[in-house]
């Protein structure tokens, strides 16, 4: 099995997902959660021994929030908004009527104060504006996320789970929280079998302006993946991620670290669901038949 299609159908054949008739969106068996909690366990773990504040987030985020991290400006095409209905018992009996009618009834809605969260360290930012302590703080956060990218491809969900390990404090201590972290992550994803590559990257910025924002974050190497293959050989994805975020979240957070500057931040993200993946294409879709050391790496 060495084709994306055919692991895609072997996924669904032994019931570890379940389509749900929209690209990216898919159930996950018991199995599969298991997989996923015990890589969460992981990330905790690590968490712990940073001394960081764990948190699981909701899958939605304050609107407010959301407009401050420039998602907005830098990736329109992967929002996800919440509509609620509003309306009186007049606006209840249009709805009722175009929806039998089989019309389009949704501009009877109205934006609802939150948003689908687009990235779980997103709503740590507003809880740390003012002055951080010295040697900043570490958090240790995680949810499920939503970002409009429908494929067929396995790998790439609507909507799936990240688990995060952020710093917030100085450039020189983020940095090294980007660095020293990201090599820890990778060498936890070695010890559980998987072929890891860590190469240079970006983020796919919207439109013209998106361009030069993605050769800046590459020029200054702000970004790095981890890559292991997933349904192929020849299609190594992005599992983990270390990104520095410079000021982007201290400026308009207006977060300052102990000297009194604008803080800066970086994070570790876990992309659980693709891990989760690829530990099934590398090791097969039984976990039963999995090597022991990476059951007990898993399970201890």
């Amino acid at each position: 099995m060495d084709d994306l299609t055919d692991f895609g159908t072997a996924l669904v054949e032994s019931e570890l997902i379940y389509p749900t008739g929209v690209a990216g969106v898919s159930g996950r068996s018991q199995q599969y959660a298991a997989v996923a909690r015990a890589l969460h366990d992981l990330a905790d773990q690590w968490g712990t021994e940073l001394g960081a504040t764990s948190i699981e987030f909701p899958p939605i985020v304050n609107r407010s929030t959301f407009a401050r991290t420039n998602y907005i400006q830098s990736f329109p095409d992967l929002i996800g908004v919440v509509s609620v209905f509003t309306g009186d018992d007049r606006d209840h009996a249009e709805l009722l009527r175009r929806s039998e009618a089989g019309k389009d009834w949704q501009d009877l809605l109205e934006p609802a104060e939150v948003f689908l969260a687009s990235a779980a360290c997103h709503p740590v930012y507003p809880m740390c504006t003012g002055s951080l302590p010295a040697g900043g703080r570490y958090f240790n956060v995680h949810s499920f996320c939503f970002r409009h990218e429908p494929s067929t491809d396995p790998a790439r969900s609507q909507a799936f789970q990240m688990h995060e390990l952020v710093f917030i404090g100085t450039p020189e201590e983020a940095q090294r929280h980007r660095d020293a972290g990201l090599e820890h992550g990778v060498s936890l994803l070695r010890q559980l079998g998987l072929d890891m590559t860590v190469v240079e990257a970006n983020d796919p910025f919207f439109g013209r302006l998106g361009t030069a924002m993605a050769n800046n974050q590459k020029d200054e190497i702000l970004k790095l993946e981890g890559t292991t293959p997933i349904g192929s050989s020849d299609h190594p994805v992005a599992i983990i991620s270390g990104n520095c975020h410079r000021d982007h979240f201290g400026e308009p957070f207006a977060i300052t670290s102990a000297d009194g500057a604008t803080a800066h931040s970086a994070c570790v993200a876990f992309g659980v669901d693709r891990i989760t993946l690829a530990l099934f294409w590398k090791h097969g879709l039984d976990v039963d038949k999995w090597p022991s050391e990476v059951a007990a790496t898993l399970w201890p």
